[in-house]
């Protein structure tokens, strides 16, 4: 008999494990009592190259920006630093009535396509987090005006609450089929 029990509990017992562990991440979870806040979507603005060579009044690059005073957004730092070979260039876009102020970020296809996801990520986040401090948003780019990543923050509440998107690409940065 006590085998016939062992062998019971064998036979059963995960079974009942399964069955509680089921119904417990059956069950709906409340949501968080805070306040939950919303990020905006992304300009879909299209990318302006021709403002790299023709800049307007209003726009900055990094060739147009003057390092000897404080320029917003501060990137000119990043670029001559750790960034220098993976950002080529940026267009920054003051605020409109229309638009939160944004960073187009133009990134040398070649590097990018050599990092990894990770790496593509903590650049975003690192530059983000640069361009949120001043109230930009950030949009990354290549040559081919592709939208390979985004930084968007909703700036209308005191910590501003931000989300990256990465675009579907494979190391080689090539648009997987889906």
């Amino acid at each position: 008999m006590p085998k016939q029990k062992n062998l019971c509990r064998q036979t059963w017992l995960p079974l009942l494990i399964t069955i509680s562990l089921t119904t417990i991440f059956l069950i709906p979870i409340r949501s968080s009592l805070a306040q939950t806040t919303t990020v905006p979507q992304p300009s879909n603005a299209p990318l302006e190259l021709s403002l790299l060579t023709t800049p307007k009044s209003s726009v900055i690059t990094a060739n147009t920006i003057n390092q000897g005073k404080l320029t917003l957004p501060k990137l000119w730092w990043a670029k001559e630093t750790a960034e220098n070979k993976l950002l080529d260039n940026w267009i920054a876009y003051p605020a409109s009535a229309k638009e939160s102020a944004r960073v187009d970020l133009i990134v040398n296809q070649q590097v990018w396509s050599l990092l990894d996801y990770l790496e593509r990520y903590n650049f975003v986040n690192r530059l983000g987090t640069a361009a949120r401090k001043d109230n930009y948003n950030l949009r990354v780019f290549n040559y081919q005006e592709e939208l390979l990543a985004t930084y968007t923050c909703n700036f209308s509440i005191s910590q501003p609450v931000c989300n990256i998107q990465m675009s579907s690409q494979n190391q080689l940065g090539w648009r997987r089929s889906s």
